[in-house]
């Protein structure tokens, strides 16, 4: 299948690596005109030549509401509209224990991700609803559906994506627009393997995720995100709004790496007893 975004415009934020990389080169290649904004100015302009004319570079800084509003109005004064909005932007921010957290990488952290959130939705909506149509799509993380997963100022705000999703959603359905997000488990990215020390070190990072995934041998990726994105950009996911989609090999249901109860045990009963 191709063409799945055939006409359509969309703008991303942190286009130039990771997960915003691998969706502008996936949307272009499937008919998208694509504004990517980022504040890696020599990969941002690099990525947006490497695909070629439909897709342009402008610097944004998302914790600049002006920023993220002059992405909006960049596609609309270059490619005529606005489809899709694709709030990617994030870093993995302050880190450590709650009573050692300072307040401002704490609130650095909550800028980036969740005011930068915001703002796309707020700067897309008002170009989208007076067209009564358009997709946002933003990163939420599944340390935004469970404890535990990531550091603490990344993890709060990314259940507050998923609650700004559902809020949105709920109120841009009566204009045409749909509004999800989506939520990755650790996935081999700049941003993940900068962890282990080399955001550049990817093939490593992917035999270190491929080792511990409960979809044994298989690494999340970039591309595995990106596709989720275009399908929720693209009018395949039409009646989808509201959703919380992950692609984490099924941590979040509790699929993990070696299994629980693995092997065959015979019935455990009151106090320790085996067997019927």
């Amino acid at each position: 299948m191709s063409g799945r975004l055939e006409g359509k415009v969309a703008v991303i934020t942190g286009g130039a690596s990771g997960f915003g990389e691998a969706a502008t080169r996936r949307f272009v290649a499937e008919g998208a005109r694509v504004v990517l904004g980022d504040i890696q100015e020599g990969r941002g302009r690099a990525v947006a030549e490497s695909v070629g004319d439909d897709a342009v570079f402008q610097r944004a800084d998302v914790t600049v509401e002006d920023d993220v509003a002059a992405l909006v109005d960049r596609a609309v004064a270059e490619f005529g509209q606005l489809d899709i909005m694709y709030n990617n932007a994030g870093i993995v921010g302050a880190v450590g224990p709650i009573a050692e957290t300072r307040t401002d990488e704490w609130l650095r952290t909550i800028d980036i991700h969740l005011n930068g959130v915001f703002y796309g939705c707020k700067h897309a909506a008002r170009v989208m609803i007076p067209r009564k149509a358009g997709s946002i799509v933003s990163m939420a993380s599944t340390a935004g559906i469970m404890g535990g997963l990531g550091p603490h100022a990344y993890t709060a705000a990314k259940h507050a994506i998923v609650g700004l999703t559902k809020g949105v959603a709920s109120e841009l359905a009566r204009h045409g627009i749909r509004v999800n997000c989506i939520a990755p488990a650790g996935m081999a990215t700049p941003m993940v393997a900068a962890l282990a020390g080399d955001p550049y070190a990817i093939e490593e990072t992917k035999e270190r995720l491929a080792a511990a995934s409960p979809l044994v041998g298989r690494p999340g990726m970039a591309e595995d995100v990106a596709n989720a994105a275009l399908w929720l950009a693209s009018d395949e996911s039409g009646y989808t709004t509201g959703h919380t989609l992950t692609t984490d090999a099924g941590t979040t249901t509790g699929s993990a790496n070696p299994p629980a109860f693995a092997e065959y045990e015979p019935l455990i009963r009151e106090d320790g007893k085996r067997g019927l």
